[in-house]
């Protein structure tokens, strides 16, 4: 028996390899089964270089474990190894070994994971003690065995296998007990050795006999080596990928449709992403597509490797040309990584667009789920939104799609206002809308449907993009408005009249929000009272609250603008009623309040461009007085058509019905409405 100490650098690698070479300790079973794979393809290797004499037997890889020992076992049939190599591979941590063997061999060979070494000592973040049991391929060669408790020293001698290949048992420490368990290692192996391209077994295959499940003794082997984005597409079939979506995904419905990707030049690149559906209004879910590299499940985070709006897709990438074991700095800094980013995403757009070309129905067909992908990639990748804007939709309130190119056409003639802008309409809840859109179908306007989670941002890249044109939200304010062709004459009546207008009407509706109210005139066809939001205030609320915090604008109170329709005859009878009980006390509030305000002006004009210090005390004072006075009489006439607003049924009730068509109208103030709407038409 030899002893001896480990050829490192490092006075004690071990500490390291536990602390900061692997971030994530489960990780040890990808590394040695990879390694019993990489063994097993070089002896693939050897056989079809006619170096090999003999048989290569049934080539695969088996993990068992005995969780009552606390010991877990890798064995493979592959090359194995000599003295000599163990020496080499192991007690040196010979990083050059896998360059030499590619090296050789590298006519024959295109599919060697090829890192034996360092990935074998990720063994010592679980074990105690790690033994090799191994025999070399080679003629005339003994068998090896090697051992080490977690520090610089071993022991190399004699083994005890019979067969060519190698053994890698654990004997796990008391922490790491757990892997040792029939539960853990289905776990693992299913999550990181699920597609390798050797088969892996662990336990028997089971079958239902008197009523229970038992044993074959047939080896279960728990991958699929060849998964289907190693085959070539036109040997596939749609129902193929499908059974691989299901096999991926057992939960998920079938996605909208695949992209198949395979790439050997500048870089090596093989993989399927799906389009999933995704149902309105609920979360989306990203870390769906799984990184593998040669097979071997690197990581299902892929934020660094694909564009970030393509990690809402699903599916496979799998690529050589990145390591398994790398830090996110690295990701984001390799050129090869952005190069696989950029294809990526080309080759989305180009299937896009494939599909917008030769089969637009389906396109159609699939908008609302597909709709919500396109968008996040043209608000985060410029390039991206220059190929998009080709194939891109825009749906109508009639469930009619166009491109962006058509929707113009169809709306500039119509729907260009006095300033020669185009104007957008479009709502975003049918139902909740219905009354504004049906106002602007009836002026032969056209409404475009935007009720997907992006949607507050989009409309707002598509108004930057879009020349000389606007979007509006169709219930942001009256129809005429929105698309104003010319001037609008304003009611007669005067700035006071319009106050008191205002504060009757501001009495009359919930509180705790802000309102701005202005009369206008709509048209005895229009409602009595229109209530819009301003498409600014509102845009940047929805935007703030998707961000994730409360912004300037998302602090504010909910805003909303209240049109009083001067024309309604509903209306003019409330301001007949307003004068009618009113007029004796607002003349006189009007008598009180002539004078000081007179006077006031009066002070003004003649300091008119002094400064403030110019001004002699007792005009200052006397112009407080005047000030305070003033504001004292338009506090009593607001208090008083403030309660005339609150009194007056009529004048709630075509407040209500505006709050009842904005949906604005629930619990106790419903409740009221309804009583009243009885008592009115009895």
């Amino acid at each position: 028996m030899q002893k001896g100490t480990i050829g490192v650098t490092s006075e004690n690698i071990f500490p390291i390899i536990k602390k900061f070479l692997y971030s994530d300790h489960e990780i040890f079973l990808r590394e040695l089964v990879s390694n019993a794979v990489d063994a097993t393809q070089k002896l693939k290797a050897l056989a079809s270089s006619g170096e090999l004499k003999g048989e290569t037997g049934d080539l695969r890889v088996k993990v068992s474990s005995d969780p009552k020992k606390g010991t877990l076992t890798i064995s493979d049939n592959g090359i194995g190894m000599t003295e000599e190599e163990v020496n080499k591979y192991i007690n040196q941590i010979a990083f050059s070994s896998a360059g030499e063997f590619l090296d050789k061999y590298k006519d024959q060979l295109n599919n060697i994971i090829g890192h034996f070494g360092l990935g074998f000592y990720s063994s010592f973040m679980v074990s105690k003690k790690v033994e090799i049991q191994t025999l070399s391929w080679k003629e005339g060669a003994e068998p090896v065995k090697w051992s080490c408790e977690g520090d610089p020293s071993y022991e190399i001698g004699k083994g005890k296998r019979k067969e060519r290949g190698t053994d890698i048992i654990l004997y796990l420490d008391d922490e790491s007990k757990e892997y040792a368990t029939e539960e853990k290692i289905n776990y693992l192996l299913s999550k990181y050795c699920k597609f390798l391209p050797v088969e892996i077994s662990f336990g028997k295959e089971t079958e239902w006999k008197d009523g229970k499940q038992v044993e074959t003794g047939k080896d279960k082997i728990v991958n699929n080596p060849t998964p289907l984005w190693t085959k070539k597409p036109a040997d596939l079939k749609e129902e193929d990928y499908m059974s691989f979506y299901r096999e991926l995904y057992p939960m998920q419905e079938d996605p909208l449709f695949y992209i198949h990707l395979n790439v050997d030049y500048p870089f090596n690149l093989t993989g399927v992403l799906y389009f999933p559906k995704i149902k309105d209004k609920i979360e989306v879910s990203r870390n769906k597509i799984q990184l593998y590299s040669n097979q071997v499940f690197v990581t299902d985070s892929v934020e660094n490797i694909v564009p970030d709006f393509l990690t809402l897709l699903h599916g496979v990438i799998d690529s050589p040309d990145i390591p398994l074991n790398v830090s996110r700095s690295y990701l984001q800094s390799d050129s090869n990584v952005k190069k696989i980013s950029s294809h990526i995403t080309k080759k989305v757009a180009d299937r896009l667009e494939e599909i917008f070309k030769n089969d637009r129905k389906s396109l159609e067909e699939k908008w609302d789920n597909l709709k919500i992908f396109i968008e996040y990639g043209m608000l985060t990748d410029e390039k991206f939104y220059d190929r998009a804007e080709k194939f891109s939709l825009l749906k109508n309130s009639e469930n009619k799609f166009f491109s962006y190119d058509e929707y113009k056409l169809l709306i500039e003639n119509e729907q260009t206002d006095k300033n020669k802008k185009v104007v957008y309409l479009y709502a975003t809840e049918i139902q909740e809308q219905y009354s504004f859109i049906e106002s602007a179908k009836n002026r032969g306007y056209d409404v475009l449907i935007f009720d997907s989670q992006l949607d507050s941002h989009f409309v707002n890249l598509l108004e930057s993009k879009f020349k000389d044109s606007t979007f509006m939200r169709v219930d942001s304010d009256h129809i005429d408005k929105l698309i104003q062709k010319e001037d609008k004459e304003k009611p007669a009546i005067t700035q006071a009249e319009e106050r008191d207008i205002a504060n009757a009407f501001e009495a009359a509706l919930p509180t705790g929000n802000h309102y701005s109210v202005s009369v206008e005139n709509l048209g005895e066809t229009e409602p009595a009272v229109l209530i819009t939001r301003s498409e600014f205030m509102r845009r940047y609320r929805e935007m703030s609250a998707m961000n994730g915090g409360m912004n300037f604008y998302g602090s504010l109170p909910e805003s909303y603008n209240i049109i009083v329709n001067y024309n309604h005859p509903a209306i003019k009878k409330i301001l007949a009623l307003k004068t009618e009980t009113l007029s004796n006390d607002i003349s006189d509030f009007e008598l009180k309040i002539s004078a000081p305000e007179k006077e006031l002006q009066e002070i003004n004009e003649k300091n008119k461009g002094k400064k403030e210090e110019e001004i002699d005390v007792a005009i200052k004072e006397n112009k407080s007085k005047l000030e305070k006075e003033i504001e004292e009489i338009n506090g009593a006439r607001k208090n008083l058509l403030s309660s005339f607003g609150k009194e007056n049924d009529l004048l709630k009730q075509v407040c209500d019905l505006a709050l009842l068509s904005n949906g604005m109208l629930k619990g106790v103030e419903l409740d009221k409405f309804v009583k009243r709407s009885l008592t009115l038409i009895s």
